[in-house]
């Protein structure tokens, strides 16, 4: 099996990666950069990684070279997660969010269509599209973003419904909870706080962490994604979600204890970023019911794990930036 992952570099990319490696797949990887530090990388660490093949391609400026790719290669599945996602940072230039989410993916899509060996199209999306809800919501529930990113995102899942509706483009979406893990960039919440304490450094929770997520461990997204890959039905949406829900301060707290630090010593409550949502609670039950999919690793186990990947590479984790660099 040969799979194109597209913006194989991010945290979600390159864990789904590794996921395909291990069920002994060929994986096609590309992303704007070149490849960063091995220990964001989780597909360097696998044993199978000589099936792995990178080119620096960005959607942006290299269109034609991303198609001549997959017109050589005919690749079953292609999996898009590339996209600019800094949620809060969308603010400042927006049109930096609307060319990469909406413009380029466009494009992209427009000249993937033609491709009639393509048995799917993953398009890796976000509930940030639904905004800010109560309850748990479905796959139809309307879109009402409240951030340039997640209008960006609605524009281009609206834009391929239409593809899908018009020209049978076989298309599936994900929408997952947070993603967190191994690998995940220090800008992040959960391998933020676990550097910032082992660091010595003060994080700042931003509203006092008031907000409710459910995390989710990103293999178990790539189970799901696999899944919807290879069974999802074309035009569906599929929800990837635990039914688990803590808030952003809980999340602290926890790793606080494991680490046996002091909470009020390793925080300092900061502004809230605009048009945060404060919930969307995503229902999985027909992921779960229509294509046997359950998550498996627990909070705590995860959070385990992303301690000692810390460990692991914390003199490398020191010499990398803490913060997140834009890049248009």
């Amino acid at each position: 099996m040969k799979i194109v992952v597209i913006g194989s570099n991010s945290f979600s990319g390159a864990t789904y990666a590794d996921y395909c490696l291990q069920q002994g797949a060929e994986v096609i990887g590309m992303s704007r950069s070149a490849e960063p530090h091995e220990a964001f990388l989780p597909y360097r660490w696998s044993d199978r990684r000589s099936s792995f093949r990178f080119f620096p391609y960005d959607i942006n400026h290299h269109l034609d070279e991303i198609m001549a790719l997959i017109e050589r290669e005919r690749p079953a599945f292609v999996v898009n997660f590339a996209a600019q996602s800094m949620v809060g940072e969308s603010w400042k230039t927006p049109e930096h969010w609307f060319q990469t989410n909406v413009v380029s993916t466009v494009k992209l899509h427009n000249r993937l269509r033609h491709c009639d060996w393509l048995d799917r199209y993953v398009h890796v999306t976000t509930p940030e599209v639904y905004g800010s809800t109560s309850g748990k919501i479905g796959e139809d529930t309307s879109f009402n973003p409240s951030t340039p990113y997640a209008v960006s995102r609605a524009a281009a899942d609206m834009s391929l419904k239409t593809f899908f509706e018009a020209y049978q483009f076989p298309v599936v979406f994900t929408r997952a909870a947070n993603v967190y893990g191994p690998g995940q960039p220090l800008y992040r919440i959960i391998p933020r706080t676990i550097f910032f304490i082992r660091d010595g450094r003060k994080l700042g929770l931003q509203g006092g962490g008031l907000s409710q997520r459910s995390f989710i461990h990103m293999r178990d997204v790539s189970d799901a994604t696999w899944r919807i890959m290879t069974a999802g039905k074309p035009g569906e949406t599929y929800h990837i979600s635990t039914d688990r829900f803590v808030s952003i301060r809980q999340l602290v707290e926890m790793i606080c204890a494991r680490m046996n630090a002091d909470f009020d010593a390793a925080v300092e409550i900061t502004p809230d970023r605009l048009g945060k949502d404060s919930l969307y609670a995503l229902d999985s039950a027909k992921l779960r019911s229509t294509l046997g999919w359950t998550d498996r690793i627990g909070l705590e186990e995860g959070l385990d794990e992303c301690i000692a990947w810390v460990e692991r590479f914390l003199p490398d984790l020191k010499r990398q930036p803490a913060d997140y660099i834009h890049k248009p």
